[in-house]
């Protein structure tokens, strides 16, 4: 997926038509790399990349290093659309990196090796400490400035325009919810109970056969998860992970409580220093909240949190100029906001504006939830 972004965002918007004489590495690159631009032509379709197994990563490499040379020639020319364009390309990598990872993940689960138990493990191999209970951070309302004009930082354009929403008086809890407090939930008969769910999610739920969290695996009554290695011993103290939007709605109503509002998640999250479990801590999985201090914990990392909030268009907003026009536009329409980044999010691409977005049944990448009042 990294080697779209090197043929889409470098070479098809920037090497093509800024650097003279440049020729494409492979003419076949712009049918196979091209995973969503309907004005740039016709593509491999999305359903089976997952399948591909050419080009090779000696020819992938070769054409990585190619490319890389190519813009080494552009850059020193470069004028304010081609510093824009290499800018979003770096960041559009970026999330395509966060995606091998969560894809990787994925396609582990689908391999008969991942449905074996680590065994040099110990079920008590939980982490040392237990969160502490769940409390409340109380947040005044008002009128509050939502999003960025900022120049000086990246930001994408459905982070755009800064504009003012009002925002009443909201509480949120000071940490993720946890493993031990979903199996409560699963003990509770929180899959089996349709007044908790929305009518979609239940029957979501049905027709899948959901009965806990996507990943989870239960075996002589010890329940286990998978990890980049194999399946392991759940960790009760660590997130819940890999859950859709219609499992976090429903867990938020049977505490009687709900999910945030992507505008109070991002007013809270300006009061805190933009640091947690992110790519750069190497651990590939949710961690337990940090212990010790008072206030919002795991705002940023672990995993991304579900909000209530439609994935629309902010007012004044206004789609990019060419082929971009289809960046995040085009995506407004029956998905759900994410906010905060996870473990496999770099640290450079987070921000309090920052919008993830996914449909509300998707559940591999890593989603979890903090319950509002």
């Amino acid at each position: 997926m990294a080697s779209g972004t090197y043929h889409l965002v470098f070479e098809t918007f920037l090497l093509q038509p800024y650097l003279s004489g440049y020729k494409p590495f492979d003419e076949a690159y712009q049918y196979l790399f091209n995973s969503y631009y309907e004005t740039v032509g016709e593509r491999h379709p999305r359903p089976q990349r997952g399948l591909l197994s050419r080009p090779p990563l000696e020819e992938v490499l070769a054409y990585r290093e190619y490319v890389d040379k190519a813009m080494a020639q552009l850059l020193p020319t470069a004028n304010t659309d081609i510093e824009a364009g290499v800018t979003i390309g770096l960041h559009h990598e970026m999330q395509h990196q966060e995606l091998l990872v969560t894809d990787i993940k994925h396609a582990l689960s689908l391999n008969p090796y991942a449905l074996a138990v680590d065994d040099s493990t110990s079920l008590s191999a939980a982490s040392d400490h237990k969160p502490a209970p769940r409390e409340f951070v109380h947040f005044e309302g008002g009128l509050c400035f939502i999003g960025t004009d900022a120049q000086s930082e990246f930001a994408y354009d459905c982070e755009q325009p800064r504009h003012q929403v009002f925002v009443a008086d909201f509480s949120l809890s000071d940490r993720l919810v946890t493993n031990a407090e979903w199996l409560e939930f699963i003990e509770d008969g929180g899959y089996e109970r349709p007044k908790l769910w929305l009518s979609d999610g239940w029957a979501t739920a049905q027709q899948e056969g959901w009965q806990a969290p996507l990943y989870w695996h239960r075996r002589n009554d010890h329940w286990y998860t998978l990890t980049h290695r194999r399946r392991e011993p759940l960790d009760p103290n660590a997130p819940v992970c890999h859950i859709s939007y219609y499992e976090a709605d429903a867990f938020a109503r049977w505490c009687g409580c709900r999910l945030p509002t992507e505008f109070e998640w991002e007013v809270a999250a300006r009061t805190v220093a933009l640091k947690g479990n992110l790519l750069e801590s190497q651990h590939l999985l949710p961690q337990p909240a940090p212990s010790g201090h008072k206030g919002l914990k795991q705002m940023y990392g672990d995993a991304w949190e579900w909000t209530q909030s439609p994935f629309i268009p902010y007012p004044g907003f206004t789609t990019p100029e060419g082929a971009l026009a289809e960046y995040n536009g085009k995506f407004m329409a029956n998905q759900w906001v994410l906010r905060g980044g996870s473990c496999a999010t770099a640290h450079q691409q987070m921000r309090a504006t920052y919008r993830n977005f996914f449909y509300a049944h998707q559940r591999w990448q890593f989603t979890s939830l903090r319950l509002a009042k």
